[in-house]
């Protein structure tokens, strides 16, 4: 099991940031979603063990949250979403002195920020002041100092914000490939929800404190029974018109039209219909909920 926790509660004066909040989360990839305001930064503090809770239970890795915060620290990486780069200090320098912070020795660390660096692509800037760092070298720099101590865990909290597409496209990657290849347990909060399904395996999503929804992507993004994604080899859109004379909704996206059918009707009405017209079917699938469509769900009904 990654962390779970038992009716975890944490207010701030008036403000309930966590509500009795119940979760196992297993370990591999998971994404932490959530609107703003929903808990997840209190989340990820109190699992760091950075904040106090006002009552409940838990555990990070096996370790209880409450009484073996120093351990989990040292088995946790994180990379926040604010600036905590120090000025004037080199790329080298810096992720070295996180791998001593987490009790690494000096000349241990050295080598091994050297080695991150360079899996990271900031090899040939290691020697550069942080200051002059892009924001993507910079959200690079603190997954590298993350990981220098091989952590069992990584938390990344918005690691794409404000990020130009080639620069989120690379923090991607990377989380992927440690995920996915390294095998490194992630956490990954974001609220850009196609960067999450493309890193994540498992999801949860908070709401003013509370699980509103927790399992598997692929099995949250459920089938609608009724409706299928069509692509025909050619004239897809003129398939279309014909599927709406038959009393079938029918909507072009990109290349690929959505078609959901009458009641009682069932996917052989697209087969007989291509037959009739000799039209080829290069793809015909059911259609399942995206991941935007669950969170909205899930915030809804909350």
């Amino acid at each position: 099991m990654l962390f779970q926790f038992r009716e975890v509660t944490k207010t701030y004066g008036p403000v309930t940031a966590l509500d009795r909040l119940s979760v196992a989360v297993p370990l591999g990839a998971v994404g932490l979603l959530g609107p703003n305001g929903s808990g997840k930064t209190t989340l990820i503090r109190a699992l760091l063990g950075l904040i106090p809770v006002d009552s409940g239970s838990g555990e990070v890795l096996g370790l209880d949250f409450l009484r073996r915060q120093r351990d989990i620290r040292g088995f946790v990486g994180f990379a926040p979403e604010d600036e905590c780069l120090f000025p004037h200090v080199v790329g080298v320098e810096f992720v070295s002195y996180a791998g001593e912070l987490c009790g690494m020795a000096r000349a241990d660390a050295l080598q091994r920020a050297h080695e991150v660096l360079n899996y990271v692509g900031l090899g040939e800037a290691r020697y550069r002041k942080v200051e002059t760092y892009s924001t993507g070298m910079k959200q690079r720099l603190k997954l590298a100092s993350a990981i220098v101590h091989d952590p069992k865990l990584l938390i990344v909290d918005e690691p794409t914000n404000g990020m130009d597409p080639a620069g989120r496209q690379e923090i991607l990657e990377l989380a992927r490939d440690l995920a996915h290849n390294k095998g490194m347990n992630l956490l990954f909060s974001s609220h850009l929800l196609p960067d999450v399904e493309s890193v994540c395996d498992y999801a949860i999503v908070l709401g003013s404190g509370k699980l509103l929804a927790a399992g598997r992507i692929d099995e949250l993004k459920q089938v609608h029974s009724q409706c299928f994604e069509v692509r025909l080899k050619t004239d897809t859109a003129a398939f279309g018109e014909q599927l709406a004379a038959r009393g079938c909704t029918a909507e072009m996206r990109e290349d690929v039209l959505f078609v959901r059918l009458p009641e009682g009707e069932t996917p052989q009405l697209l087969w007989r219909l291509a037959q009739e017209q000799q039209r080829q079917v290069r793809f015909l699938r059911p259609q399942r909920s995206t991941l935007e469509e669950v969170f909205l769900s899930a915030v809804e009904r909350s």
